[in-house]
């Protein structure tokens, strides 16, 4: 009996991993909403009907709620800086291959993707690992209908630029 306890045991600490990545091409959702903490302060989660589904109401940065598959720059009533406007405008749609480099440094993404070095976003704070931006990614994908890697993106305007601009 204890022989089927340690087998259960150990199928089911291999099983967490592919549980916890919900998106492929992300990292874990839920190292990613452990480590959101550090974004409440200026971002919230909410959904369309108002509820708070991560975060504390931060409101220094956009609601993040769609995130990934939104075009950047777009939620109504936040005032963007001009260049996320500019890489909105010009076809930036939040995703893993978008999210992840812009989370680790939001003023080089933006002046790469804009290929202006006088580019900036409103955005200061840099996850510094790969691994903890991928993990932020996937767990603000949980909150969107598209999923990671490009599907149908959602279309509504309640979020944007994750940990954002």
């Amino acid at each position: 009996m204890m022989k089927l306890v340690k087998i259960a045991a150990t199928l089911a600490t291999l099983a967490a991993p592919a549980v916890a990545q919900d998106h492929e091409g992300l990292g874990d959702a839920a190292a990613g909403e452990d480590g959101f903490r550090r974004c409440q302060s200026c971002h919230v989660v909410q959904d369309d009907e108002g509820n708070t589904l991560a975060g504390r109401n931060g409101r220094v940065g956009p609601n993040l709620y769609g995130v990934v598959g939104r075009t950047a720059g777009t939620v109504e009533g936040f005032r963007y800086s001009s260049s996320m406007q500019a890489a909105g405008e010009a076809g930036l749609v939040w995703s893993a291959d978008t999210l992840v480099p812009y989370l680790q440094d939001p003023t080089a993404f933006l002046r790469e993707y804009l290929d202006d070095s006088g580019a900036r976003g409103k955005m200061s704070f840099r996850v510094r690992s790969e691994e903890d931006a991928q993990d932020l990614a996937a767990f603000l994908a949980t909150f969107s209908e598209e999923t990671a890697e490009g599907g149908d993106a959602a279309d509504d305007d309640t979020g944007d630029e994750a940990a954002a601009d």
